[in-house]
């Protein structure tokens, strides 16, 4: 009975569709016998030579021309040669296709758990056991995949049925943030908020957290700048509708029965990890999702990293000859890579410049260190806080960058904050008016705030004009 291996090397010589079909996906280390192994290299190289399967001749003269083989290995690979050459019966061609994906499968498996003992052994030299996961994780993806492109006409159905489909998508608890979305944002996405120290892009990303958490949604928040029990309290303060002062002083008994009612009906799970500033990336990050799966049978529907400027790259070193644009770049490429690997939405958040802290109507140029990280983002927004919007409770948010909607569209507006609680919430239409040097300006606002297009167009100019609005309550 012949060997799956032989089947195999004889139909990648003598079946040109099989052959089109699989060479791309076969790879030498599959083949135990180092004589098949041979074999199948001399196969591939003429394939990608000359753009068609050898011949009993050609292989014969690679073989005589390769050296490197014993007397009795030449003698082996000589007997295979005629034998994958000599003609054979007809071969159901969907079971030898089936039989070769599980074959390449099962070995893909099989090199991925000796290369992982090795590693666990000592005896690689430049990988580590956290390298583990992912080999195992590429082994476990091996598939004949047969898509190579769309086809304007033949795939037009469909291309059709796509744009009718409905989007996964995360909402927000906040109104004009599902306005600007169009819902929520989507899967395989990165979402970065921009803005000055202390303004609040932790805030944000806690409340959102929290709200993710209450709508029975899986949460990782990972930290590289506050302690675990620090994030944990501002989420505990946001879902307890109590200020962080009182969460302190609250008696064990009180806490217990407000997490209590809190988790009644909440059937998701959270998890914050820490880890030290500038040294995690995302390679721990996805070592961290591997173990949480496997340990805790816990995959999450969206991730929060606090904050992306404070992470490391997974591909260049800090200060080693590579300049803060690529370093930042390469970080926010490597955080939606995660996105789309793992198929969630990632938020995090980023620094403005020197410039941008002090300006009160910051943009994109603004960005910290590296312009790189718009450039990849699918949604970024800035918050703005001033002394009046301190005063009222509010905080303005700014669109700088939207792949979802409209940018133009809402492209500024306020909610209310309460900083205590480590809360956002929507503002009522009666809650704003404008005003400019003294003159009263009707802005149209919708359910959450301003019309951030009519406030663009009546007060797009100087920002010391910008300086001069007051915001009060009506």
């Amino acid at each position: 009975m012949e060997t799956i291996e032989t089947i195999i090397l004889r139909n990648l010589v003598q079946t040109d569709d099989y052959t089109r079909r699989v060479v791309p996906f076969l790879d030498e280390e599959y083949f135990k016998d180092r004589n098949e192994r041979v074999i199948f290299t001399l196969i591939r190289d003429h394939i990608h030579k000359y753009n068609r399967p050898p011949n009993r001749d050609s292989l014969s003269i690679a073989l005589e021309n390769r050296g490197g083989l014993s007397e009795q290995g030449y003698k082996d690979c000589t007997i295979i040669i005629k034998t994958i050459t000599e003609p054979s019966a007809d071969i159901d061609k969907d079971w030898l296709y089936d039989q070769t994906e599980k074959f390449c499968k099962d070995k893909a498996v099989y090199n991925a758990i000796i290369r992982s003992i090795e590693i666990i052994d000592g005896k690689s030299k430049n990988e580590t056991k956290n390298a583990i996961p992912n080999i195992l994780s590429d082994a476990l993806a091996v598939s004949f995949d047969e898509q190579i492109g769309h086809d304007y006409i033949v795939d037009s159905d469909e291309r059709y049925d796509f744009y009718h489909k409905v989007e996964h998508k995360t909402p927000f608890d906040l109104d004009l943030f599902n306005q600007i979305t169009n819902g929520g944002v989507p899967n395989k996405t990165l979402n970065v908020i921009l803005a000055g120290t202390g303004v609040g892009k932790s805030l944000f990303m806690c409340h959102h957290a929290a709200s993710c958490y209450a709508s029975n949604l899986n949460v990782l928040y990972i930290t590289c700048e506050m302690a675990e029990e620090r994030i944990a309290e501002r989420i505990d303060a946001n879902l307890m509708d109590i200020t962080m002062d009182d969460l302190r002083h609250l008696p064990k008994v009180s806490y217990d029965k407000k997490l209590g009612r809190i988790t009644k009906d909440i059937k998701s799970t959270m998890v914050v990890k820490e880890y030290p500033t500038a040294t995690a990336n995302v390679n721990h990050f996805r070592h961290l999702l591997e173990e949480l799966k496997l340990k805790k049978n816990f995959k999450p529907d969206v991730i929060f990293i606090d904050y992306l400027n404070i992470c490391s790259s997974a591909r260049f070193k800090a200060g080693a000859n590579t300049n803060s644009y690529m370093y930042i770049k390469s970080i926010a490429e490597e955080l939606r890579g995660l996105a789309v690997e793992w198929d969630v939405p990632i938020f995090t958040a980023t620094q403005t410049n020197r410039t941008g802290f002090a300006s009160n109507d910051f943009g994109l140029e603004d960005t910290s260190e590296s312009f790189g990280l718009p450039a990849t983002a699918d949604l970024m927004f800035g918050l703005i806080s001033t002394e009046e919007l301190e005063e009222q409770g509010k905080i303005m948010v700014k669109q700088l960058k939207n792949r979802y909607n409209d940018v133009a569209t809402n492209r500024k507006f306020v909610v209310g904050i309460n900083r205590g609680k480590m809360k956002l919430f929507d503002v009522s239409n009666s809650d704003i008016n404008l005003q400019n040097a003294g003159q009263e300006a009707d802005v149209v606002v919708d359910s959450a705030g301003y019309d951030g297009k009519n406030f663009d167009e009546k007060f797009r100019g100087s920002r010391k004009k910008f300086n001069e609005l007051r915001f009060e309550d009506v």
